[in-house]
C-alpha cells in the first residue's frame, strides 16, 4: 500500500465518520428543525479553531446486536475550539448515531473533554441532543453517567459550564446540565426525568412532551433553565453573548471589554421613581441606563420575575445584577425569587464577578403557602450568598427596603463594600403605614378622629425613619446620591475594587440553607 493510497483511505474514513448516521437521518434531522452535532460546533466557535478528539472512537458493546454495529464517533463530537479568539472545551451529541444515546465511551469522551477544561482553565460547552442511555449497554452506560456527573461536580466553580439542550434530554441525561451553571434550551428540545408515557402509566396523568418538558415549562415552571432559544441558531449566539461575560475560570478576572464610555449624567434617572410609593414601574429601565450602552443580558427573564438577575458591563467591567422588580408582585421575595438570586449571586463570586444589588422592595411575601413552602430557610440563602461573598458588592437602594428583604439584598452589616442611595430610598423596619398601627396604636384608638390621627402618625413615622438620611447617620449608607449620577459612583467604586481582597475563616465550605 502506498503513501498515497493511505492518505486518501483516511480521507475517506474520516469523511465517511464526519456523516455521522449519515444523509438519510442528517435530513431527518433537519426535517425536525434541528442542526447537526458538526453544524452547531460550526455556528459556536470561530472558523477553522475545533480540534476534534476521538473521532475513531468506539463502542466496546457486543449484547444485543451491537457487536460489530458501527457508530462514528459513538455519538458524540469532542474537542476544543474557540469563541472570539477564547479557548473553550466541548462535547456535541449527534442524534443521528443511535439517537445520540450515551454508552460508555461515549460518556468518556465527555469527561475526556471536560478533564481538558479543568487542566487549562477553560469553560466547559455541553451541546445535548440524545435519547437518554444506551439500553444495550445497560448498568456501563449509568456508570458513564455517573463519571459526567462527577466531572461536573470536579469543575463547579473552577472553569464555567454552558448546557444547551437543542433535543430530548430525559432521565439520568437531565442531571449532567442540572449541574452546570447555565441552561439554554430550544423550542425544539424537551428535558425532563420520566416522559409522558412512564407518567401515564404511574399515574394516570395525560400531558405532552412539550408540556412537560418543553422549554417553556421549564423556564416558567421549575427554573430549571436559564435562557430559551427559538431554535439552534439562537441558542449558540446565546451562548456566544454569555461567554463573553464570564472569565475562563475561577483564577481569572472577566474579560475588560475595551472602548470609550461615558459617565455623563443619566436625568432620566432623576424621574424614573413615581411620585407616590405604590406605584411600580420597570426596573429594567433603570439597568439600561446603568449598564453601557443598555447591553443587559438578563437571566432566567420568564421565572420568579419579582427579582430581576442578569450580566452587563459598566465602563468594560463585567457585573452580575440582583434587583427587585417593583412591576411583579410590588418587588416582594419569595421562595423562588429566593432561590433564584441566591444561586446567582454564588456564582458570580465564584468567579469573582462584582455584584451590584438594586434595592425597592416592601419585604417577603407573607401567607401561609410561604411559610409551609419553607420561606424561612428559602430566604435565609439570600443571606448565607450575600454574606459569603467575597467578590466586589456594591448596592444602590432605589426606594422601599423594608425589614428583612432590605438586609437580604446585600445591606452594609452583610459586608456590602458600599452602599448608596437614592433621596427617595424609605429604609424602614416595615413600611410607615403598618409601622404607624402599632406604635400609635393607643393614640389612634383613643383618637376622636381616627384617621386624621392614623395620617399623622404614619406621616411622624416615616419623616423620622423612611428616609435614607438616619441609616446614613448610623453608616449603613455611605452616601445619599442624586439618581442621574448613579452610574458614575459605581463605576468609580469598581475601579477602587479591582483589586479588593476578603478572607473568611478556614474550613471545608459553609453549610448554606436547602
Amino acid at each position: 500500500m502506498t503513501t498515497q493510497t493511505r492518505l486518501d483511505e483516511l480521507q475517506e474514513k474520516k469523511a465517511t465518520l464526519k456523516l455521522g448516521g449519515g444523509p438519510d437521518r442528517i435530513e431527518k434531522q433537519h426535517a425536525a428543525g434541528r442542526l447537526t452535532a458538526r453544524e452547531r460546533i460550526d455556528g459556536l466557535v470561530d472558523p477553522g479553531s475545533f480540534l476534534e478528539q476521538g473521532l475513531f472512537a468506539e463502542h466496546r458493546c457486543t449484547m444485543f446486536g451491537m457487536a460489530g454495529k458501527p457508530a462514528p464517533a459513538d455519538g458524540v463530537v469532542t474537542g476544543a475550539g474557540q469563541v472570539d479568539g477564547r479557548t473553550i472545551h466541548l462535547a456535541s451529541q449527534d442524534f443521528t448515531v443511535y439517537g445520540g444515546s450515551a454508552g460508555e465511551v461515549h460518556s468518556l469522551k465527555i469527561v475526556e473533554a471536560m478533564e481538558g477544561s479543568l487542566k487549562t482553565g477553560t469553560p466547559f460547552v455541553f451541546i445535548n441532543d440524545s435519547g437518554g442511555a444506551r439500553v444495550q449497554e445497560g448498568i456501563d452506560s449509568l456508570a458513564g453517567y455517573a463519571k459526567v456527573f462527577y466531572a461536573n461536580t470536579m469543575l463547579s466553580g473552577v472553569v464555567p459550564q454552558i448546557s444547551l439542550i437543542c433535543g430530548p434530554c430525559a432521565g439520568g441525561a437531565a442531571y449532567s446540565p442540572a449541574l452546570t451553571d447555565f441552561i439554554i434550551q430550544t423550542r425544539q428540545a424537551q428535558m425532563f426525568i420520566t416522559g409522558p408515557s412512564v407518567i401515564k402509566q404511574v399515574t394516570g396523568e395525560n400531558v405532552s412532551a412539550d408540556e412537560l418538558g418543553g422549554a417553556e415549562a421549564q423556564m416558567h415552571y421549575s427554573g430549571v433553565v436559564h435562557f430559551v432559544a427559538e431554535n439552534d441558531d439562537e441558542a449558540l449566539a446565546l451562548c456566544r453573548r454569555l461567554l463573553s461575560f464570564l472569565p475562563s475560570n475561577n483564577m481569572e478576572d472577566p474579560p475588560l471589554a475595551h472602548g470609550t464610555y461615558s459617565i455623563d449624567p443619566s436625568p432620566a434617572l432623576d424621574t424614573i421613581i413615581p411620585e407616590d410609593p405604590r406605584q411600580p414601574y420597570d426596573i429594567r429601565d433603570v439597568i439600561y441606563e446603568l449598564v453601557d450602552f443598555g447591553d443587559f443580558l438578563e437571566v432566567q427573564a420568564g421565572y420568579a420575575e419579582n427579582v430581576v438577575i442578569g450580566f452587563g458591563r459598566i465602563t468594560g467591567r463585567t457585573v452580575g445584577v440582583v434587583a427587585n422588580q417593583p412591576k411583579v408582585m410590588a418587588g416582594v421575595l419569595d421562595i423562588n425569587s429566593s432561590d433564584k438570586a441566591a444561586r446567582f449571586i454564588r456564582f458570580c463570586n465564584a468567579f469573582n464577578i462584582p455584584l451590584l444589588t438594586l434595592v425597592d422592595t416592601p419585604g417577603f411575601l407573607p401567607g401561609i403557602d410561604q411559610e409551609y413552602g419553607g420561606i424561612i430557610r428559602h430566604g435565609a440563602k439570600m443571606l448565607f450568598a450575600y454574606s459569603a461573598a467575597t467578590c466586589p458588592k456594591v448596592t444602590v437602594i432605589l426606594r422601599k427596603a423594608y425589614g428583612g428583604a432590605y438586609v437580604a439584598m446585600c445591606a452594609k452589616d452583610l459586608h456590602a463594600d458600599r452602599v448608596f442611595a437614592w433621596p427617595s430610598a424609605e429604609i424602614a423596619v416595615m413600611g410607615a403605614e403598618g409601622a404607624a398601627e402599632i406604635v400609635f396604636k393607643r393614640e389612634i384608638d383613643q383618637a376622636e378622629d381616627k384617621a386624621a390621627m392614623r395620617a399623622e402618625k404614619i406621616k411622624l413615622y416615616r419623616d423620622t425613619f423612611s428616609t435614607p438620611y438616619v441609616a446614613a447617620g448610623k453608616r449603613m449608607v455611605d452616601d445619599v446620591i442624586r439618581p442621574q449620577e448613579t452610574r458614575l459612583h459605581i463605576a468609580r467604586t469598581l475601579e477602587l475594587l479591582q483589586t479588593k481582597r476578603d478572607y473568611r475563616p478556614p474550613k471545608k465550605h459553609g453549610l448554606i440553607p436547602l
